[in-house]
């Protein structure tokens, strides 16, 4: 029984920290094509099936639009991305974490490309959902309100 439990902790823990280094890594991504590439290597190196690890793939592959040099490859990336990430929204409709990570892909791609019909519903999503959420997760969308484009400042202070 020990072991079990010994076995499930060490699992647990290696998927957290997983879960921590894709989190911070991807905050750091649009900072530049450097923090980008490097997102963008640590999402690929992970083989999980997991909702979470599969959304910051599929943010990966729209970041990646970014960083190409192969122009003609950079709507492939969005489209199949974007996809990746409604799918998993349509799935997981009420899962907080998805909702921060479409919003900033969409915040953060050139209006151009037209990905960006969420920002609404997202943030008001946010604000009525940040008090049930764990406290790591609070603490990962107060640091992503504080930069949003598309909170104002009223609407960043109902985030304790």
């Amino acid at each position: 029984m020990k072991l079990i439990v010994t076995l499930m902790f060490t699992f647990f823990s290696f998927f957290q920290s997983d879960l921590e280094s894709l989190r911070n890594s991807y905050s750091k991504a649009n900072q530049s094509n450097d923090n980008a590439k490097n997102f963008i290597e640590l999402a690929e190196k992970k083989n999980s099936s997991d909702v979470m690890i599969s959304a910051y793939k599929a943010a990966a592959k729209v970041l990646e639009a970014k960083v190409t040099t192969e122009k003609n490859k950079r709507k492939s990336f969005v489209k199949s991305g974007a996809t990746s990430l409604e799918s998993l929204i349509k799935s997981n409709p009420n899962n907080a974490e998805l909702r921060v990570i479409r919003m900033s892909v969409q915040e953060n791609i050139p209006k151009i490309v037209g990905y960006n019909k969420n920002l609404k519903e997202d943030k008001t999503f946010l604000i009525n959902n940040y008090s049930k959420q764990n406290t790591d997760l609070k603490s990962y969308i107060k640091q992503f309100v504080a930069q949003s484009k598309t909170i104002n400042a009223a609407e960043k202070a109902s985030f304790k």
